[in-house]
């Protein structure tokens, strides 16, 4: 018993994966449409919660995760200064409850390959270079147009197509993402093995400074700074920069700039934002998800494991009803609503305190109420 026959899903990230797999798995027809011209063959690293790992296993790709991936345990906050040294180790939380590591790392590419793999193996089909232009929505069906032309009728078009969504605003949703005021340079580089944890600077030039081992040879590590037009930046110039913001944080990150000096390592650079579309995220036939529903910081590392949980939660739903209607929507919403602006919330006030240079904020008392309640199952 599923609601749909066929669902068109606008994106290929986590999100929109995510999604297709589940459907698929229950013999929806599904077709996922990319703008993008294929997977990412670069990119940094990707932290991931315990919760986030769980929706891995029922999607049945926890396994090609695990192997692909750096698991472990706890998270610990260092100053500046020539020793580097550990001021708070914050307790687990295995958010993904006791079968999973409390949290794992690995590289973005990989990440987006195995759900690719998964996604097709389950039937469903990818179309990259497809720029979903318009729909049409009847109350049985939704037509959808890729490129200016139609591409048949859906029971469901889902908008997991990231932050800046054209599916959010082809249904008329006007909450965009707004700037916090930060912006964050990353890295991926060789792993010493010393670093075994994500570990998190704060104070000094920039606001954080931090690393998450992503595999047993790499890792990536990132400088958060005051939000500022980056864009004629060069990479050589780039490398500099966070050479030069770095040169106060010690430890492992000494074994970082020497891999930016040696000419290896790319850097990007992007703002952060944050945004919850507010309820119902959903226009009839056409729903979003993940990114296009709710953006935020990473400075809790849950963005990917609420976008996750977004898909979860209403392909169980979907597969689990005979129709589509307010009662499964109105479900929908008080199982995703609350969970993903409370993370919303959470992550945009520790990047605040960090710009209002509060002393006395408890980030590390946050960031674990947060997985107390993250460890609830959506």
């Amino acid at each position: 018993m599923t609601a749909v026959n066929r669902v068109a899903i606008a994106g290929s990230g986590v999100a929109g994966l995510a999604a297709g797999i589940q459907l698929a798995k229950a013999g929806v027809h599904v077709d996922i449409f990319e703008a993008k011209d294929g997977l990412p063959a670069l990119g940094s690293g990707i932290s991931l919660q315990g919760n986030a790992l769980r929706v891995f296993d029922a999607l049945g790709a926890w396994d090609d995760i695990r192997a692909a991936g750096y698991p472990f345990e706890g998270l610990a906050l260092r100053a500046p200064g020539p020793d580097a040294p550990i001021v708070a180790e914050l307790p687990d939380v295995k958010t993904g409850g006791p079968d999973y590591p409390a949290a794992m790392g690995m590289p973005r590419p990989e990440l987006a390959r195995i759900l690719f793999d998964h996604a097709q193996k389950a039937g469903a089909s990818v179309r990259f270079g497809a720029n979903v232009t318009d729909l049409r929505q009847t109350d049985d069906a939704v037509e959808l147009f890729v490129d200016g032309a139609s591409v048949g009728q859906y029971d469901l078009v889902v908008g997991a197509d990231g932050v800046n969504s054209t599916v959010r605003g082809l249904v008329g949703v006007d909450t965009h993402p707004e700037p916090t005021g930060m912006g964050i340079w990353r890295t991926f580089v060789s792993r010493p093995a010393e670093v075994g944890r994500s570990e998190l600077y704060y104070g000094g030039p920039v606001y954080i400074a931090g690393y998450t081992p992503t595999s047993d040879d790499t890792m990536y590590a990132f400088l958060v700074e005051r939000a500022q037009d980056r864009s004629d930046v060069s990479d050589e110039e780039a490398v500099q920069i966070m050479l030069e913001e770095s040169a106060a944080y010690h430890g492992p990150w000494d074994h970082i700039r020497e891999d930016l000096r040696s000419g290896d390592a790319q850097v990007n650079y992007t703002w952060f934002t944050s945004h919850v579309v507010e309820e119902p995220w959903n226009r009839g036939r056409v729903v979003v998800i993940g990114d296009a529903a709710h953006s935020c910081p990473p400075t809790i590392a849950q963005g990917a494991a609420q976008g996750l949980e977004d898909a979860l939660v209403l392909t169980e739903l979907i597969t689990g009803r005979d129709a589509i209607d307010e009662t499964l929507w109105d479900e929908f919403h008080a199982r995703r609503l609350p969970r993903a602006r409370a993370v919303v919330e959470a992550s945009v006030q520790l990047g605040q305190w960090q710009i209002d240079g509060d002393r006395d904020a408890d980030a590390g008392g946050l960031i674990f109420g947060i997985a107390q309640k993250m460890a609830e199952p959506a």
